[in-house]
C-alpha cells in the first residue's frame, strides 16, 4: 500500500507538472504546454524582471537595450555570456534566427502596432509572446497604472516559467517593503510632478498609463498630466507652464545626460519660472527605475525622500 500511494502520489505531480498554463496577456489568452526554453526579453527593464526570477538560463538572448541605454553593473554581471541579439528592436527574422520560443516585449517595448513583430506574426513560427502590461493600452482600454502591473507582470512571468512560489514570494515582499516606504510618510497636499523623458521643442512625459505616474501617487504625489490619456507621449510647454510643477523628475537615459536636460530647462526664458525650476527641485531616475519592473520600489523611495525631504 505504501508503495501504491509514492506511485499515486509521483503520478499527481508529474501530472501537475505537465498541466497547461493559461496567463492573460493584454486582450489575449496564451497558453503554454511547458516553460520556455529559448526566451528573449526586449528592453532593460523587461530583461531585469527575467533576471530577478532566475530565468537567465531559460534565455537565449536579449534585444533593445545598447540602442539607447547603458546596463549598469548589476544588469552586465546578469546577462554576461547572453547575447545582444539587436541593438534596438528585433526583426521577425533576428527572433526566428535565434530559435526563440518566447518573446517578453511589449507595445512600445520592443513591437509596435501594424510593425512585423507581434503576437501575431510570431505565432506561426512557435514564438509565443508576453506582453509588458503598462503597455496593453496601446492596443485597447485599460485601467490607469498602478504597482500592479509591475506585479502581475512577475506573476504572470512565474506560471509560465513554473517558478509560481519565486514570483509569489518576490512581489509579496516588493509590497511590503513599498508599505514601509509609504508608511513612514508624513506628506502634505500632494505635490505637482511633471516628467521630462527627452525633447527640447515638445516633451516627451508620462501620462496617465505609465509607470511614473504610479510611482508618483505611491510617493505621496500627483503627475500634473494624470488626465493625459496617454502612456508614454509628447505634450506641450505651455500645458506644464500652466500647471507649474512643484517638482520635475527627469529619465535618465540616451545621449542627453540628466545634467543636460536640467540646464535646459534653466535656461529656457519659458520654463524659468516655474516653481520646480526656480526652487531647482529635480529628482532623476534612471530608466530602468522610472519604467516597469524590479527597481520601481527603490524609485518610490528616492521620489518620497526628494518629495518631502524639506
Amino acid at each position: 500500500m505504501k508503495h501504491l500511494g509514492l506511485s499515486l502520489a509521483l503520478s499527481l505531480i508529474a501530472t501537475t507538472a505537465l498541466a497547461d498554463v493559461t496567463v492573460q496577456s493584454c486582450d489575449r489568452e496564451v497558453t503554454f504546454d511547458a516553460p520556455p526554453k529559448a526566451a528573449i526579453s526586449n528592453d532593460v527593464n523587461l530583461t531585469e524582471m527575467m533576471l530577478v526570477l532566475g530565468l537567465r538560463d531559460h534565455m537565449v538572448g536579449y534585444t533593445g537595450i545598447s540602442g539607447w541605454k547603458t546596463l549598469d553593473e548589476k544588469m552586465r554581471e546578469g546577462v554576461a555570456e547572453l547575447p545582444e541579439l539587436s541593438a534596438k528592436y528585433p526583426t521577425k527574422e533576428v527572433l526566428i534566427g535565434a530559435d526563440a520560443d518566447f518573446y517578453f516585449a511589449g507595445w512600445n517595448y520592443g513591437m509596435r502596432v501594424g510593425g512585423e513583430v507581434t503576437p501575431e506574426t510570431l505565432e506561426p513560427f512557435g514564438i509565443k509572446v508576453y506582453e509588458l502590461s503598462e503597455s496593453c493600452i496601446h492596443i485597447g482600454d485599460k485601467p490607469k497604472v498602478s504597482m500592479d502591473d509591475m506585479y502581475n507582470d512577475l506573476l504572470n512571468l512565474g506560471r509560465i516559467f513554473q517558478v509560481e512560489a519565486r514570483a509569489e514570494a518576490l512581489v509579496e515582499g516588493y509590497k511590503a517593503e513599498l508599505a514601509k516606504i509609504t508608511g513612514s510618510l508624513e506628506p502634505g497636499e500632494p505635490l505637482d510632478v511633471f516628467v521630462y523623458d527627452s525633447g527640447e521643442e515638445t516633451p516627451f512625459t508620462a501620462g496617465r498609463y505609465a509607470m511614473p505616474t504610479a510611482l508618483i501617487e505611491a510617493a505621496g504625489g500627483r503627475n500634473i498630466l494624470d488626465d493625459f490619456e496617454k502612456s508614454w507621449a509628447k505634450i506641450d510647454w505651455e500645458t506644464v507652464v500652466d500647471r507649474n510643477p512643484d517638482v520635475v523628475i527627469i529619465v535618465n537615459y540616451g545621449n542627453v545626460t540628466a545634467e543636460e536636460k536640467m540646464d535646459f530647462m534653466r535656461k529656457s526664458p519659458a520654463l524659468a519660472n516655474i516653481d520646480a525650476v526656480k526652487n531647482d527641485r529635480f529628482v532623476v531616475l534612471e530608466y530602468v527605475e522610472a519604467t516597469p519592473g524590479p527597481r520601481n520600489i527603490e524609485a518610490v523611495k528616492k521620489l518620497a525622500n526628494t518629495f518631502w525631504s524639506e
